[in-house]
């Protein structure tokens, strides 16, 4: 489900300090009153309503490893995602996917070219 972005979230709240009813509020921003309370709440204890980060999981390819990556890809251009896999488990010790493989070259933006 996604969030509410933050200035929606701040201009129901401004609606509600300028006096509109919460009940009347539900109505017409279309977001359940439970939810409103939520927020109210939130910036009260933090300041600020902005929705929190959401968190996933881990990248099995972490920011830290990408240069590990990239040095693989330059030294070894002709490889197939299936040779990438096997090397990064040899030379890092984690077993990857080809899916994963080619998520992570495609997000660092390498190429998998073949000249064979």
């Amino acid at each position: 489900m996604k969030q509410y972005p933050a200035d929606f979230r701040e201009r129901l709240l401004r609606a509600l300090g300028a006096g509109l009813a919460r009940v009347e509020a539900t109505r017409t921003f279309g977001v359940p009153e439970r939810t409103i309370r939520r927020w109210q709440q939130r910036r009260r204890e933090t300041g600020t309503a902005a929705p929190k980060r959401r968190v996933g999981r881990e990248r099995r390819i972490g920011p830290g490893q990408e240069a590990a990556l990239r040095a693989q890809v330059v030294a070894h251009p002709d490889a197939t995602l299936a040779e990438h896999c096997v090397r990064w488990e040899q030379e890092q010790g984690r077993r990857l996917s080809t899916a994963t493989m080619s998520r992570a070259l495609a997000r660092l933006r390498l190429p998998l070219k073949k000249s064979r």
